[in-house]
């Protein structure tokens, strides 16, 4: 059995041990040691070899997008190419998200270990994204500037804030955001780029023992296959070797690790998120991969919780916005709306250890279908006692209660 014992030194770098029983009959052990710096920075020959720009572009291109749910003069045709970016096409007003060969579409529910068998469900999966920009612009956009009802598409104001939801109170923007979170973000992350699949996949064990680069980088496969993964967390921060200082970069995971980490009861959860990518990353350079491995079962739990979490806590929060004597149906229908992204996003975490979610794919819907099923009029209907079966079943499956996540 190999045991790893970590040694924490007051300096510019943590070193690290791992003392490995040789695959032969032998005796002897191999030990090997792993600089793990104090920021996420890697370097070769004095160059960095830290790259995920494609992560970057993509959460750029999805804010883009986002933006544009609010826009109701945008067609459905405009936001669908927005997703399904093609190279060159002129769909975003950054002029490099433009002449980029990216986009969103291709990396939804694209996972190696998820759905590389699974064309069927990545189907499913691509259709309600493109059937939830459908919806705003065919419902949401054309009832603009009506009262919104049970029953009927528009807005809803208090006064202060506008929402604009469809006739059974859902917001699409929130569906679509929270959403790609799971199928984009998250699985991209934990379910690809974290995948023994993907980081050894071919020669990329041996290569990376080697230091043997790929053409024209100063980084090996593997090292690149966990950065992508980072990006796709930290890819917006202004120093993403040093992401915990401005979370709430992007509207996506970046947010919603800041989120938790404001609240008591999950403060301590981006430093344990970051650390484990940064000594995953070292234990790349170090040839260490019971390591590697260790930390990427860390991220998935931790990143699996950020999404059910919140889940629960804007489940909670609508709960109580829907109890008062007069409600803001506003203001409630959008924390649902986000509940309902994120409730959707179970399906694409990632139980350390294993190769399944938290929640399968019948598990997830069947919760949404809880959620929409109080009466004909979705959310319209819903009702407290729903709510806490969800939240209750969402928090039963995870180290964490309603309460904590409700705060």
């Amino acid at each position: 059995m190999k045991k790893i014992i970590y040694t924490l030194a007051i300096s510019s770098a943590v070193l690290l041990t791992s003392c490995s029983s040789d695959d032969n009959a032998s005796d002897m052990n191999e030990d090997i040691m792993i600089d793990n710096p104090t920021s996420y920075s890697f370097e070769r020959d004095g160059a960095t070899t830290v790259s995920f720009g494609g992560q970057t572009t993509r959460i750029l291109m999805a804010q883009e997008l986002l933006g544009g749910f609010t826009t109701n003069t945008n067609t459905a045709e405009t936001l669908q190419a927005m997703y399904a970016h093609e190279e060159g096409a002129d769909d975003f007003e950054d002029a490099d998200l433009n002449a980029s060969d990216k986009s969103l579409r291709s990396k939804t529910a694209a996972s190696a270990d998820y759905f590389s068998t699974n064309a069927t469900d990545q189907a499913l999966i691509r259709a309600d994204f493109e059937s939830w920009i459908d919806g705003q612009v065919n419902e949401v956009f054309a009832n603009w500037n009506v009262a919104a009802e049970a029953g009927v598409a528009g807005q809803l104001a208090d006064g202060e804030r506008t929402r604009y939801v469809n006739a059974k109170g859902l917001e699409y923007n929130q569906l679509f955001a929270k959403g790609l979170i799971g199928a984009l973000m998250t699985d991209q992350a934990l379910n690809n780029y974290l995948s023994t699949a993907v980081l050894d996949e071919g020669s990329s064990r041996a290569d990376n023992d080697a230091g043997t680069v790929l053409e024209g980088k100063s980084y090996t496969n593997m090292e690149h296959k966990w950065d992508e993964a980072y990006g796709y967390v930290y890819g917006l921060n202004a120093d993403a070797s040093n992401p915990n200082a401005d979370l709430g970069a992007d509207s996506f995971l970046n947010e919603y690790i800041g989120k938790l980490e404001e609240d008591s009861d999950f403060a301590g959860i981006a430093d344990e998120i970051f650390q484990a990518f940064k000594l995953g990353r070292a234990a790349i350079v170090a040839g260490d991969y019971e390591v590697r491995d260790a930390q990427a079962d860390i991220i998935r739990e931790k990143i699996s919780e950020v999404i059910a979490v919140r889940g629960v806590f804007y489940m909670q929060r609508a709960k109580e916005t829907l109890a008062e004597a007069a409600p803001n149906y506003g203001n409630a229908f959008h924390a649902l709306s986000e509940a309902y992204g994120f409730i959707y996003s179970l399906r694409f975490t990632r139980k350390p250890g294993t190769d399944a979610p938290y929640f399968t794919k019948a598990e997830s819907e069947a919760l949404l279908e809880d959620l929409m099923g109080d009466g004909a009029n979705g959310l319209w209907d819903v009702k407290a006692e729903t709510i806490d079966m969800i939240s209750e079943d969402i928090a039963s499956k995870f180290d964490f209660t309603v309460a904590q996540a409700a705060e």
